[in-house]
């Protein structure tokens, strides 16, 4: 053992006694300890202190899109370090790496946005947008525009905001106050959503805000006409149009935004996780033209929002070096065929086990919604995530709202042979707790 390094039982004692994990059960870290302590990464494939590795079935948070172990990245940003690490992008001051991507941006996404407020990640980019709304309509005169409506099973972070925001009641209920003003919608109803704004009054909506697709609510996919509809429905009552594409941004479903499936675009964008595939911590809004174009006239004195870390310069060129592989690499059109393949083996399974009652993906982006009647025990996505994961796939169980659904979400790097080991493990898993009911 090298100097200093620490055995197993030491850093988990470590672990349970200085780190509070997020998302995570604390009383079971404390019985059990860490369930993996992760020492290297390669593909699809994570390794832990013990050397066994894993397919991370879920790129870690929707996010490691590239794949682990891309040295590109750490050499970006070592080189970026070396030259500047950190400076200021308040009082107007910038740099290089900030300025590009925002112009990289701007290329690559849909209808005219154009502009970009950078942040630190998912949960801070969407607080952005909220503010950056209600602050438009204040600008337009109107302040009475304060209103934010999301849908029921919508994810859009853990900030304030966010939390507020997010339409899975278990994450609002875990403060006793949340920010007032934000509403929530039937799921995939453009109808529920017009009748929300007449109820409420459109002059006080300030905005409307959707993930393309719903991810840690379960990878709902939307119908095809919702978004244009949805669309509509702003224009009509004068609202603003965001899209959450934290989870389905750069390359997760098969086209480079998850809201080009439904040929619309939206007047503010969200995005975080694949913009670095992880490898540093990035997010940001962005703007269409026109909404840009009002607050460059209409805004006369300092924005009062902003993050330290906005426009850091690391960061910033790490998502350069990220989004040039995502292209040289075509991981969106394999992220497309490999979805593709990924649904065939998902609805493989379906027919091969009675437990399983549906099945939907849109490019890397899966479900396997269970049955959970036939279980005495309850959910059944949580048993089988178990389950897979001691035959080496680390998966997502999703058990909000009485849903029991299996969720995955692989790098984009993945390949035919891999998805195929992936359904393999999924398929057994899912056996081995069928035989038990």
């Amino acid at each position: 053992m090298i100097a200093n390094e620490l055995t197993y039982q030491e850093l988990a004692e470590l672990d349970k006694k200085h780190f509070m994990h997020p998302t995570s059960p604390i009383q079971q870290q404390q019985e059990n300890g860490p369930a993996y302590i992760f020492t290297k990464g390669d593909g699809i494939y994570l390794e832990d202190v013990h050397g066994k590795k894993v397919i991370d079935g879920m790129s870690s948070l929707w996010n490691v899109n590239i794949g682990h172990g891309r040295k590109e990245l750490g050499i970006a940003a070592m080189e970026q370090m070396n030259k500047l690490a950190f400076s200021s992008c308040f009082a107007t001051f910038s740099n290089e790496p900030a300025i590009r991507l925002a112009a990289k941006i701007a290329e690559v996404t849909p209808g005219d946005l154009n502009a970009t407020f950078f942040t630190s990640g998912g949960s801070e980019a969407n607080d952005t947008a909220y503010k950056l709304a209600r602050h438009y309509w204040i600008l337009k005169g109107q302040p009475e525009k304060k209103k934010i409506i999301s849908r029921i099973k919508s994810y859009h972070g853990v900030a304030m905001g966010a939390t507020s925001a997010t339409g899975l009641k278990p994450f609002r209920d875990f403060t006793n106050s949340l920010a007032p003003d934000f509403y929530h919608t039937d799921n995939f109803s453009a109808k529920a959503f017009e009748e929300a704004v007449i109820s409420e009054g459109p002059d006080t909506i300030a905005a409307f805000i959707a993930e393309p697709v719903q991810g840690a609510g379960g990878v709902h996919i939307a119908p095809e006409e919702y978004f244009n509809n949805v669309r509509n429905i702003c224009d009509k009552y004068n609202i603003l149009f965001i899209t959450d594409e934290v989870i389905t941004g750069f390359g997760r479903t098969g086209k480079y935004f998850g809201i080009e499936h439904y040929g619309v675009a939206p007047d503010l964008m969200c995005f975080a996780k694949g913009v670095t595939s992880g490898y540093a911590q990035l997010g940001g809004v962005v703007l269409s033209e026109k909404i840009y174009e009002d607050f460059k006239r209409l805004s006369t004195g300092t924005l009062l929002h902003g993050y330290t870390y906005s426009g850091h310069p690391m960061a910033c060129a790490v998502a350069l070096k990220n989004i040039e592989i995502i292209e040289n690499e075509n991981l969106i059109e394999n992220a497309k065929n490999m979805g593709a393949e990924m649904l065939k083996g998902f609805r493989w399974i379906q027919g091969e086990r009675e437990i399983v009652k549906n099945v939907r993906a849109l490019g890397l982006m899966g479900a396997i919604e269970l049955n959970s009647q036939q279980s005495a025990a309850g959910p059944l996505a949580p048993l089988i995530v178990n389950e897979a994961a001691k035959q080496g796939l680390i998966c997502r169980s999703v058990v909000f709202d009485k849903m029991d659904i299996l969720v995955l979400a692989p790098p984009l790097s993945i390949n035919k042979q891999e998805i195929d080991r992936l359904v393999e493990i999924i398929h057994h898993a899912i056996y081995q707790i069928e035989q038990k009911l």
